[in-house]
């Protein structure tokens, strides 16, 4: 009877042992076919960061090269009702200005000045402009690229801010940032066109993740408005 249990017992550790390695076996069977699956995965979640990152960045891009390209159109407007008025055209002398390498990592600075219309006018970041928001009867948009403010020591920053400048209801000048990830703004005077007062400007945006995504946009505007 002793010797018959121990029998048994011999057959039941032989099963446990086949099913222990047959359950090993299958485990690493399921590992080399997942891993395949798994580095794929990983490597499409990776590319779909990367695409969601681009285009943001791409939207912002093109969000700020439309607002500077409207304010350089914009650039030396003068209302018909006022035209006649003396001193106007003093005002007007400096529709346009850019200052080289005056912001963050030597991008330029731009700076307009226009009179405004009988319809509605925006200023940089949506505000209507009324005549509590001129100087000397002048609107004013400014777009310049300064270090991103409130970031911890030691934190790594991607890029610089956009900020866009605009007069408040004092006609003082108030700056605020339309977006981060801005590495250089850099605008450049192209040769005199052929039409007598016009000028055309070069505008490259240079942006960032801050790790591994960096593009650059360029497009050309044209004044349309200078005296």
């Amino acid at each position: 009877m002793n010797l018959l249990s121990k029998r048994e017992s011999i057959f039941i550790l032989g099963l446990l042992s086949m099913n222990l390695l047959e359950c090993l076996v299958g485990i690493a069977l399921c590992t080399l076919l997942l891993n395949p699956l798994l580095k794929t995965s990983a490597d499409l979640l990776t590319k779909q960061i990367q695409y969601e990152k681009t285009h943001a960045l791409i939207s912002e891009a093109e969000r700020a090269l439309e607002l500077i390209g409207r304010a350089i159109r914009m650039a030396g407007y003068q209302n018909v009702k006022s035209i006649q008025l003396v001193g106007n055209q003093k005002n007007m002398n400096s529709p346009i200005e850019i200052r080289k390498r005056s912001g963050y990592q030597g991008s330029d600075t731009l700076v307009v000045r226009y009179e405004l219309s009988d319809s509605v006018d925006f200023d940089c970041i949506g505000n209507v402009l009324t005549s509590d928001r001129t100087k000397q009867n002048l609107a004013l948009q400014g777009f310049q690229v300064d270090r991103q403010a409130g970031l911890s020591k030691g934190i790594k920053v991607n890029g610089g801010s956009l900020i866009c400048q605009s007069l408040d209801r004092q006609g003082r000048i108030q700056n605020t940032t339309l977006m981060n990830g801005v590495n250089a703004l850099k605008i450049d005077e192209l040769q005199p066109l052929m039409d007598q007062g016009r000028r055309a400007f070069r505008v490259k945006l240079e942006m960032t993740d801050g790790v591994s995504i960096q593009k650059e946009f360029e497009r050309t505007f044209t004044t349309r408005n200078l005296p």
